[in-house]
């Protein structure tokens, strides 16, 4: 790949005070080969002021650039140069640039991707234009405050259908055409043509359609009533929240091959990765989470389609504001009404460690310099982060006065762009409150605050509390008070919830002294949480007792906060998981506890083998010193025995067909802690786990790639059930199993498919990434430990962002937890020539190696 220049600021600043666009005709032809396209662009704007001889140039990334034309004066296609097509000489006034080329189709999502499926053999392609990837499909002026109105024609083959941000009409001479859109940026705009499955109806008069593949049309069809559902209740609750109507004029949901993302706000077309049409069976929590990506999106359509972000250091407008209102919309709209536990014990999470690492960043970054830079910042500040903190807005500002402001925005800046400025001030206006203030506490800092409970003892026997604030943000919370019920005594029942203000001056209250004492009960602001240590010792005997599973979500946060700190042994994690998950009803607690449980403490936070006993039960989360924590360790074969007993005894407990998705998330977690093969090689000969359930391609593959691992199958093995599911999702999940195989042969064509060829698309590198780094396997693989410092800068620096991306987080060696891997990591980063996008991975994921190997130290 040859390289691209990055948009700076200063450039977008200077190009958006010269120029007015005002349209762009697109012409594509998508029946030229598989791998180009023809592109023919004109557009029309306008240079500002008295200007004789202004300066600028347009962006485009082509195979060929076959000619350009300004006001009918040919340019020189050799000066391109790079991404960038020199404009000279542009006097005030009306213009019109004319641009033909060939583009190259893309294999990593990023531009035109082409992608044929192999169930069928039938082609697909679509775009994914964000953030600066709109030159390799169409000439640009390519920045968010460039906004015009876009006219698109596409040739597709006879066979296909061709969606686009408008509705598309075929025309006699077999081309489509698009609706011409109202004004939008550059990055919106969106075409999806394949020979698609389209389910299609009507709502309050606009034509709504949901599209995917072919081979996944049985799929698609069964869950089609659930998707429409879900997509009318958050349309709805949406127009009594908005004055401003939906803006476009229809709603397709297409759901898209090898998509990076979970998904993308394009107007009118809004593109999921097709993974949200499940070919296997799912959790509720799941179809809630696909829910919350359907309801996020739609919000954009407002909020980063209607007003638009200036520039790119106002991401957290688009993306925070998506976030919290796609998670309170379900709540409000659809049977999903708990989706805080989810977003407390997952995509918050998510926020913490971002929040925590050496790239954290501001949720509203003063300045950001180009759009490489921009890219790193779409991570766990920008969404989970940025929704938790108007999380904490909405219950300091009150819902009324926060929707009032949002209206004030979307009327002040209707198809236009805005800034952070612009918001505050849209809420000031809607309030008394200095919104102004809170938005330099919240938006303007990095970190994460944490609260301290202390409970004293007054002269009347009754207690009060104090609150040891670590940190600078004022915080809204609630504080839980639960007793233990007098007719069961590992009981909790919530005595009162008290509302408080930190910081705060005097003492709190409390009456008698609470069983527990929980800080942020109801989740409502963004901070860490400790307990005293009383409260501790009834969180280990009675979490799983507590009424609220919000409630349990922020104790489960609170322990996972504790063992990434230090302060709790991740064996004394492991035990209150093993006494309280089995009694859990809410699946995603379960689900994200298991999952930390696994990913986290069982395979980095644990050596693969040492003398150990495990903890008692008494282990206290708020241990200062770290000798205390002496004989408390246990290693990676206990903990899996302890995470394989757990799903056991949750698999027993759903013998009698209860709680589908709990024994499907048990399965799944007893499949990736098996140490021995025999009980699941056993499952997949039957096709079924005993009383249930019965193998899809999804278990079988998880199966597979876990006795690919012990060494329990082979490549015949492998390849045939790729001959039973030769769908792209069965060829990702052969790619992952060989990689896993312990054999030096296999792990050397793996490694040579990711680094040595480019032919793997953005799915297989990532699966083969996957399968390549094992728990079990650090001794057969040590030697790529120390290739990757070279293979992956030069991979990155070859074939883009999205390989980037993914070179740093699914093939970096995260178990390979020693000072060795760090140091050699660290001198890569100081010395190696990095792309933005893997320099950023490597930062992360360095950060959490450091972290790693304190906890194992202490």
């Amino acid at each position: 790949m040859s390289p691209m220049s990055v948009l700076t600021r200063d450039e977008a600043q200077t190009r958006a005070r010269l120029l007015d666009v005002h349209r762009y005709e697109i012409a594509l032809d998508l029946t030229r080969g598989d791998e180009a396209f023809d592109s023919r662009t004109v557009i029309r704007f306008t240079v500002r002021g008295d200007h004789e001889a202004a300066d600028t140039f347009v962006e485009l990334k082509p195979a060929q650039l076959r000619s350009a034309t300004l006001d009918g004066h040919p340019l020189d296609p050799g000066t391109l140069a790079e991404n960038r097509l020199p404009l000279r000489g542009l006097t005030a006034g009306e213009h019109e640039l004319r641009i033909d080329a060939s583009m190259r189709y893309s294999r990593t999502g990023e531009g035109m991707h082409r992608f044929t499926d192999p169930t069928d053999g039938e082609t697909y392609v679509y775009t994914q234009l964000f953030l600066d990837d709109v030159q390799r499909v169409f000439a640009a002026f390519d920045q968010p405050d460039l906004k015009a109105v876009f006219d698109l024609t596409v040739t597709a083959p006879e066979n296909w259908s061709v969606l686009a941000n408008g509705v598309t009409t075929r025309l006699d001479d077999g081309t489509w055409r698009a609706a011409e859109t109202p004004l939008i940026s550059t990055y919106l705009v969106a075409v999806a043509a394949g020979p698609w499955h389209s389910v299609r109806t009507e709502h309050r008069g606009l034509p709504f359609g949901i599209h995917c593949r072919r081979s996944l049309a049985p799929c698609l069809d069964t869950d089609a009533d659930e998707l429409f559902e879900i997509t009318r209740q958050c349309f709805d609750r949406y127009h009594e929240k908005f004055d401003e109507p939906y803006p476009f004029d229809s709603y397709d949901q297409a759901f898209v091959p090898e998509f990076n993302a979970g998904a993308m706000e394009n107007p009118g077309l809004v593109t999921f990765r097709d993974e949200f049409v499940y070919r296997s069976a799912v959790t509720d929590t799941q179809r809630q989470t696909r829910a919350v990506v359907i309801a996020h999106e739609m919000a954009h359509m407002w909020f980063g389609d209607l007003v638009t972000l200036r520039w790119w250091d106002d991401i957290w407008l688009n993306e925070s504001f998506a976030e919290y209102m796609g998670y309170q919309t379900l709540t409000e709209a659809t049977r999903f009404s708990d989706t805080w536990t989810d977003f407390g014990v997952a995509r918050k999470a998510w926020g913490y460690d971002a929040d925590q690492r050496p790239s954290t960043h501001p949720v509203a970054p003063e300045a950001v310099d180009d759009t490489a830079s921009a890219l790193l910042n779409f991570d766990g500040i920008s969404y989970a982060k940025g929704a938790s903190a108007l999380r904490q807005l909405v219950a300091w500002l009150g819902e009324k006065d926060f929707l009032a402001g949002i209206n004030n925005h979307f009327a002040r800046h209707r198809f236009g762009n805005a800034t952070l400025a612009d918001f505050i001030d849209s809420l000031a206006d809607a309030t008394d409150r200095d919104v102004h203030a809170w938005a330099d506490a919240w938006l303007r800092t990095t970190g994460v605050d944490t609260l301290t409970p202390s409970l004293a003892q007054t002269d009347d026997g009754s207690y009060s509390l104090t609150v040891d604030h670590d940190g600078s943000r004022p915080h809204r919370i609630g504080v839980g008070l639960y007793d233990r019920t007098a007719d069961h005594g590992d009981g909790l029942t919530l005595r009162e919830r008290l509302a408080l203000d930190i910081p705060r001056t005097a003492p709190q209250p409390l009456g008698e002294r609470p069983a527990l004492l929980l800080l942020n009960d109801g989740d409502l602001t963004y901070a860490k949480v400790r307990f005293d240590p009383e409260s501790f010792q009834t969180v280990r005997g009675a979490l799983s007792r507590l009424p609220e599973p919000l409630t349990r979500a922020v104790v489960w946060n609170a322990l996972r906060d504790a063992v990434r700190d230090g302060h709790l042994p991740a064996g004394a994690y492991l035990e209150t998981a093993r006494a309280h998950l089995p009694h859990e009803s809410d699946l995603a607690l379960v689900e994200g506890v298991l999952a930390f449980a696994s990913a986290h403490v069982a395979d980095r936070y644990l050596p693969s083998s040492m003398h150990s006993t495990p903890p008692p039960p008494s282990a206290s989360l708020e241990r200062r010193d770290p000798h205390e924590q002496a004989g408390t360790a246990v290693d990676r074969p206990a903990a899996l025995s302890t995470l394989s007993a757990l799903c056991r005894d949750l698999i027993r407990r759903t013998e009698d067909g209860s709680h589908t998705g709990l024994r499907l998330i048990a399965v799944r977690h007893f499949i990736d802690a098996a140490a021995h093969p025999e009980t699941i090689a056993a499952w997949l000969a039957e096709g079924t786990v005993p009383g249930g359930p019965e193998l899809d391609p999804e278990l079988r593959w998880r199966i597979l790639g876990r006795l690919a691992v012990l060494g329990a199958v082979d490549e015949a093995a492998i390849a045939e059930e790729l001959d039973h599911d030769p769908s792209a999702t069965g060829r990702e999940g052969a790619a992952r199993c060989r990689a896993a195989l312990p054999d030096a042969d296999a792990k050397r064509r793996a490694w040579e498919a990711m680094f040595a060829t480019d032919e793997l698309s953005n799915y297989l590198f990532t699966a083969t990434a996957q399968g390549f780094w094992q728990p079990e396997q650090t001794g057969l693989v040590a030697e790529y430990v120390d290739r990757y410092w070279t293979d992956a800068p030069a991979v990155a620096a070859r074939r883009g962002p999205a390989i980037a991306t993914a070179a740093g987080r699914w093939a970096f060696p995260r178990y390979a937890v020693s000072a060795d891997t760090l140091r050699r990591g660290e001198q890569c980063l100081h010395e190696a020539d990095l792309v933005p996008a893997l320099r950023r991975r490597l930062v992360d994921e360095l950060d959490d190696l450091a972290r790693a190997l304190h906890i194992r130290v202490a």
